[in-house]
């Protein structure tokens, strides 16, 4: 099969989208189709070469710094975009976001009665930190936001959401497409425990103390993954014996150095800059708990992945992370946005050493179901409904029923409760 990928961000972005797309495109290759990425180049001039067997098309752009770091957009575009369309002739055309440059692969597509599937990354809260005065018309930037996303992803034949959360999300929203629940996947060859591993060796490599209980968050240090949440409850705990790493780079990584700063935290915590994919298996390992306070996850790749190594999690109990976490199992939730309960389970986690590693079990034994090999299955059979029209059997069993209207206000009534 040929299939055509496309989206904004790619490898080495530290993003949940760019992870899972690779995940996707070199999955995919190894199974041995065709793959060919499309994207506007991170390098901002034109690129084209061949990566872990996916073909790489980097189209000449300009750097939206000014948005965000890692904001790329590829400007007139829309032609050289029909050109590889029509020399790359795929079967199928697999959308990773919905910005300009993925819909105008989708017109391109759609002309060439390509069929197109889109897996959505979106929500409105994660572009919430760049609005000015979305927390007093909350309401009104959500119906925008949301009907820009509706406005190219209607015209797909189906859409791929990570988790079972993200997918009713969609419903919600009446978008017309069959949403089908299929998460970004992780390598189990790559990550997993490694009792073998010179953690000290490993901890010393990224500035982190031998002798402290670390906990561990990965990711983009912008502002919706609510890391100032952790730092004002490692303030309060007010403990020389845990240290927190911070693993990732983003917009809003001056500024959570700068409260760092004020909160006097010191040495608790450490931030170690982007660490390279290849490299964090063993910074997963080398630390002790896994810690991803976002309120904004429909699924996190990076909570996937320590999981794989076996680490005990603590998460806020927001959006897709307790698909991931349950309470005492393998880790504990923390209310959302809530640094003194925050602080409360990872105090619980720190003097609980004797619980990690049936916690770390746990995650392992959870983790198993996003491995690569089951999630590129499930990607491959949806491009084969797809290609061959017989969607709507599968809409019987995997679609969840759309909740009435009553239903619908009696959700927003509480959640915003």
């Amino acid at each position: 099969m040929r299939i055509l990928i496309a989206g904004t961000t790619y490898y080495p972005a530290p993003n949940g989208q760019a992870r899972a797309t690779v995940n996707l495109a070199e999955g995919l290759a190894r199974l041995g189709h065709e793959v060919m990425m499309v994207l506007p180049s991170d390098r901002e001039t034109a690129y084209v070469e061949d990566r872990n067997n996916v073909h790489m098309r980097g189209l000449r752009s300009v750097n939206f710094s000014f948005l965000h770091p890692d904001a790329y957009y590829s400007l007139f575009s829309r032609r050289i975009i029909q050109n590889l369309v029509d020399e790359f002739h795929p079967d199928v055309v697999h959308i990773q976001d919905h910005y300009p440059f993925s819909r105008n692969v989708v017109i391109a597509a759609r002309r060439r009665g390509i069929r197109v599937v889109g897996s959505n990354h979106f929500m409105p809260e994660n572009l919430a930190p760049y609005l000015p005065g979305y927390a007093l018309f909350k309401p009104f930037f959500d119906w925008i936001l949301w009907r820009w996303m509706l406005e190219t992803f209607n015209h797909l034949d189906a859409v791929v959401a990570p988790s079972k959360t993200a997918a009713n999300l969609l419903r919600l929203q009446r978008l017309r497409p069959p949403v089908f629940a299929i998460s970004g996947g992780i390598s189990l060859e790559r990550f997993y425990p490694n009792p073998s591993l010179d953690r000290v060796a490993c901890r010393a490599r990224y500035g982190l103390k031998p002798d402290r209980i670390i906990f561990l968050f990965v990711g983009r240090l912008d502002e919706e993954k609510r890391l100032d949440v952790i730092l004002r409850a490692l303030h309060q705990l007010n403990r020389d014996d845990i240290q927190l790493c911070v693993a990732g780079h983003g917009a809003a990584e001056g500024k959570l150095m700068k409260m760092a700063q004020e909160l006097n935290l010191g040495q608790r915590v450490h931030f170690t800059g982007f660490v390279p994919n290849e490299d964090l298996p063993c910074l997963v390992n080398s630390c002790d708990i896994f810690v991803m306070p976002s309120d904004a996850e429909l699924l996190s790749i990076a909570s996937l992945e320590a999981m794989a190594c076996a680490r005990p999690m603590l998460a806020a109990n927001a959006v897709a992370l307790p698909e991931l976490v349950s309470d005492g199992l393998n880790g504990y939730l923390f209310k959302q946005g809530d640094d003194s309960d925050a602080a409360h389970w990872m105090e619980k986690l720190a003097d609980h050493p004797e619980l990690w590693a049936g916690m770390g079990a746990a995650s392992l034994e959870r983790v198993q179901h996003h491995s690569l090999e089951a999630v590129m299955k499930r990607n491959e059979a949806l491009y084969e409904m797809v290609l061959t029209g017989s969607l709507s059997k599968e809409i019987e069993t995997q679609a969840a029923p759309r909740p009435s209207k009553k239903k619908q206000k009696e959700r927003r009534h509480t959640s915003s409760a």
